[in-house]
């Protein structure tokens, strides 16, 4: 009897170190785990990048549709906006914040190594720097209005579109005119910031009017046009995410960095 008493305290001091080994395992393995990335987010945001890259691209050339001179950046710019309402709508004002700043970072990069290269010193044999230069030449006066109006114009947007989403009338329906209403709004701040900045006393002042609103119509109609896809994409995305998401006590400082993540 002596010795049984000696022993249940030594396996319970056995039980015990086996148990602390245990929970430590358990509470390392945990402080590894990441939160994982959505892949419908990730594939969106990649989409962002790549749109904002080949509109820098796109806008060196210009074209006529019918009596209208504009530039080929509309084919891809307008799609921006269209992802960044699907991003505010379905993941929030603080997912699109991120969005947006990689946006800006991955065009600035873009951008300088676009200058870098054109500043190298082509091959004597080489005959194609006049056109390289019009493509990656940009002017810095180009430069700075294109990056300034693309954050107030993208920043506005998502701004829209989350506070309209939070009024009591249109909750999380109504996504149809928020989308329309915030690209109105991003839109117009874009173009009165870009074309004064970039082409002011490049293109006549009596011109400038009627240019930015050409642009901010017809990408306001590049919108409603394929706003039935739009819908129908931002439906699907609800499903596969689970839910939707409300800005509600959200920062809306856009270098409110703490909060992206």
């Amino acid at each position: 009897m002596q010795r049984d008493k000696g022993i249940v305290p030594a396996e319970c001091l056995v039980n015990l170190v086996k148990n602390k080994i245990m929970t430590n395992s358990s509470t390392v393995g945990k402080a590894r785990v990441r939160p994982m990335v959505s892949i419908p987010f990730m594939c969106l945001s990649v989409l962002f990048c790549v749109c904002l890259i080949a509109a820098n691209l796109l806008e060196t050339k210009q074209v006529c549709v019918g009596s209208l001179d504009l530039t080929a950046g509309l084919i891809v710019f307008p799609v921006s906006y269209i992802i960044n309402d699907c991003l505010v709508e379905v993941w929030g004002y603080a997912k699109a914040r991120l969005v947006i700043w990689l946006g800006f970072v991955m065009n600035f990069v873009f951008v300088l190594f676009g200058l870098l290269a054109d500043a190298l010193p082509g091959a004597p044999y080489w005959q194609g720097q006049e056109g390289f230069h019009a493509v990656f030449g940009l002017a810095p006066r180009i430069a700075l209005a294109s990056f300034l109006a693309f954050l107030v114009g993208s920043f506005l947007n998502a701004w829209v579109m989350s506070r309209m989403k939070l009024s009591v009338s249109a909750g999380s329906r109504g996504f149809a005119w928020r989308a329309i209403a915030s690209t109105l709004v991003g839109e117009s701040a874009d173009s009165l910031i870009f074309f004064p900045l970039a082409l002011g006393g490049v293109v006549p002042w009596s011109v400038m009017p009627l240019l930015m609103c050409n642009q901010v119509v017809l990408k306001t109609a590049y919108e409603i046009i394929v706003l039935p896809l739009t819908v129908y994409v931002v439906r699907r995305l609800k499903r596969l995410e689970g839910g939707e998401a409300y800005d509600r006590g959200v920062s809306y400082c856009p270098w409110n960095f703490g909060g992206m993540l």
